[in-house]
């Protein structure tokens, strides 16, 4: 699994970050979301996978 994530698109709701704060975080001044684990160990990917179907800005891309 690669995870990407589109720093343009995000709305900074921060539901991946509640979901998964191992792979992301929110930049402090504007909440916009970081990536820290491109290529996430396997006991994430199902929460990875959830993460990014709720994103309100389809901002997170998962490629398996």
């Amino acid at each position: 699994m690669k995870i990407t994530v589109d720093q343009d698109r995000c709305c900074g709701a921060g539901t991946c970050v509640l979901l998964a704060p191992e792979v992301f975080d929110q930049r402090e001044e504007d909440g916009i979301v970081v990536l820290l684990a491109e290529q996430p160990p396997a006991a994430l990917h199902e929460t990875i996978r959830e993460a990014a179907a709720v994103c309100p800005a389809a901002a997170i891309t998962v490629r398996e």
